[in-house]
């Protein structure tokens, strides 16, 4: 009875020296990735009984493996939490770039037939907003850029998302093509991983005042009421996405 009663606390001990510590550690690619771009988050943490992950961008996350992606560029601070089972933790922290989208905008006068190589406008104002509401009101505005001698701007570090196109020129305007149909204005869907161009047609405005070139009307409401005498025209196609070279 005695020699059971010494063996019982050696195999306890033997039982407690056999336990491991969680250790959290994963692989994620790709990194850096594109806006919209999914990411794989690979789980290869050792002696988890379940893990937790914080994604940096209010997502969480209890499955072993995650795919997710982000809608905004930037830089992300991922954790991994590994419990073991007598709820002890280890944290496994990562850093994972993302990097924005970029459309190419290309200012080109309307016409009644098809021109893929109509006039082009240089130096024409170009201005993305974020929302229908924003390009309305003039808010929150991303940025502006000027349109080279090709009638083209470029801009980049863009969410995954749609923009609302804003194009103002000396005797140039969208506003009027926008009143018929949001889609002469509203970009397609920015996903990194692509190429994205996008032709922002105008009108030629002769009651355009040349000392209003250099800067837009506080009110679009000036321009409803002079009023379009054009008929609601069909969309030409203006959006075209394809996929990066690589």
């Amino acid at each position: 009875m005695k020699r059971l009663l010494t063996i019982l606390p050696i195999l306890s001990l033997a039982l407690a020296g056999c336990y491991r510590e969680p250790y959290a550690d994963a692989y994620i690619t790709p990194n850096p990735a594109y806006v919209g771009e999914e990411i794989s988050y690979t789980n290869i943490s050792h002696a988890a009984n379940y893990v937790e992950w914080n994604l940096g961008d209010g997502t969480t996350s209890t499955a072993y493996n995650v795919l997710h992606y982000y809608n905004d560029p930037g830089f992300y601070n991922v954790d991994l939490k590994a419990f073991g089972t007598k709820g002890d933790v280890n944290i496994a922290s990562f850093v994972v770039e993302v990097i924005g989208s970029e459309v190419k905008i290309i200012v080109q006068l309307w016409t009644d037939v098809s021109e893929p190589d109509g006039y082009l406008l240089p130096e024409a104002s170009v201005i993305l907003y974020p929302t229908l509401d924003d390009w309305i009101n003039q808010t929150n505005a991303v940025g502006e850029r000027f349109t080279n001698q090709y009638g083209e701007c470029i801009f980049s570090g863009l969410s995954n998302q749609r923009y609302y196109v804003d194009v103002w020129e000396q005797n140039h305007h969208n506003y009027w093509l926008a009143e018929e149909d949001v889609g002469w204005i509203e970009t397609q869907v920015l996903e990194g991983i692509y190429d994205h161009t996008f032709v922002a047609f105008v009108d030629y405005d002769e009651n355009m005042k040349k000392s209003a070139m250099v800067t837009r009307p506080e009110s679009r409401e000036m321009l409803k009421q002079e009023g379009n005498s054009n008929s609601k025209r069909d969309l030409k196609i203006n959006k075209i996405t394809k996929s990066k070279k690589k």
